[in-house]
């Protein structure tokens, strides 16, 4: 019952400018007496902050707003044998300016307003045309400085910031984030942004690509591997110790195995290509990776044996007459119960036991109509909660033995 409140002066925040809405604060708490033994408080935004911990570390991310006025004036000062001298000479007075990113860029507009007003029409078109084919090179030599993301680390111990960096690009997650032995390893996606310069008034899409670099704890990078999946987004990543297993997804899924173990030389080692794509990967008591994503818009559950990293391999799928899982959308819905070598998924018709004994996907049982959220276990018995059900199953038999209606 007592107010809380947290001086201004205390609140983390990066110099530069960034998206921001909510505040976050870390208190470390003594358990045997229950009292604060110190807090840290920083900003940050619920869509695009990402807060990871581990048990030496904690991670703050932010995104930092693309810089389009400086993408886009460095490319038509690259291109003066189109772009007018007195054009390139008033958008570099533009760039001095002590004005907003904002302003630059309704300056930036009006220069080329005017150039393109100065032309008749038949040397409009082959400028345009001659702009659109050059803005792909440009965008692939220089999309990793439009967009980058700026990551914090925090000592558990003292609660105070030990060092921060960039990376370009930008993180799907929280699994976008792991530290091994004294290193950060970090997807990203660059070239998001692909489409501004249809913003001014030619095209031009370029590729995006997704890359994976490995931070020292000055959070300086150290080593990089690049350039997965051209032209599509990752959609889900997971790094399990010298390894990192990376799905990125436009219209097929390549699924990336990542030998990790030299810090300084990551390497993409093997690359699987299916149809469909896994949103979520979990890694199993034998080694092999599930990954739970979708197929021509259906659930899909794929099992992958990565024993040889060079040669990844589907070992067995299974796809279900479902068109959404929580998991797609939150990892706390999936639940794997080694014991038993079963993981339930949950549905919108109902929720899902498979067996993977063996490596082969089973479905050993399914429980209709309901909506399924969640499962967890106590002893031998598997509690699967949905919206208005409670349904408790016999894990040796998985027979029903009772059920609780939750309507009101």
């Amino acid at each position: 019952g007592e107010e809380i409140s947290v001086r201004c002066d205390s609140i983390w925040h990066p110099i530069i400018p960034v998206p921001s809405d909510v505040t976050y604060t870390v208190l470390k708490v003594d358990m045997a007496t229950g009292e604060t033994d110190g807090t840290v408080s920083f900003i940050g935004s619920r869509s695009a902050s990402t807060v990871y911990m581990s048990a030496d570390n904690l991670y703050v991310t932010y995104v930092y707003p693309p810089d389009v006025f400086t993408f886009m004036s460095g490319f038509l000062g690259s291109n003066d044998d189109l772009v007018p001298g007195w054009a390139i000479r008033k958008i570099k007075r533009v760039a001095g300016y002590d004005i907003s990113d904002e302003a630059k860029l309704v300056e930036l507009r009006a220069i080329m307003e005017q150039w393109t007003e100065s032309m008749d029409e038949d040397e409009m078109l082959r400028v345009a045309n001659e702009l659109e084919n050059r803005a792909d090179a440009w965008f692939k030599a220089h999309s990793r400085e439009l967009q980058s993301t700026g990551i914090v680390r925090v000592d558990v111990e003292s609660l105070g910031v030990e060092s921060s960096g960039t990376v370009p690009g930008l993180l799907l997650n929280q699994f976008s984030l792991d530290e091994y032995q004294d290193h950060l390893r970090v997807a990203t996606t660059v070239g998001e942004s692909r489409n501004l310069f249809w913003q001014f008034g030619f095209g031009g899409m370029g590729e995006s690509a997704n890359d994976v670099y490995v931070l020292n704890m000055d959070m300086v990078a150290v080593g990089s591997a690049l350039d997965m999946g051209l032209d599509e987004r990752i959609y889900s990543v997971r790094f399990l110790q010298d390894r990192g297993y990376v799905v990125t997804f436009r219209q097929i899924d390549p699924f990336y195995v990542l030998d990790l173990s030299d810090p300084t030389a990551p390497l993409i080692k093997g690359e699987l290509k299916i149809p469909g794509y896994s949103s979520y990967l979990h890694p199993m008591p034998d080694g092999s990776v599930l990954g739970i994503g979708k197929e021509d818009n259906r659930v899909k559950v794929s099992l992958f044996d990565v024993s040889d990293p060079t040669s990844p391999k589907e070992v067995s799928k299974y796809t279900l007459s479902e068109y959404w899982s929580d998991i797609l959308s939150t990892h706390h819905a999936f639940l794997l119960v080694a014991d038993h070598e079963i993981f339930f998924l949950p549905g919108s018709q109902g929720g899902y036991v498979f067996s993977y004994e063996g490596n082969e996907l089973e479905m050993v049982k399914a429980v209709s109509e309901m909506s399924a959220r969640r499962a967890l276990y106590i002893n031998d018995y598997l509690y699967v909660v949905g919206d208005d059900e409670l349904v408790v199953l016999d894990m040796d038999d998985w027979e029903r033995v009772n059920d609780l209606d939750l309507r009101p």
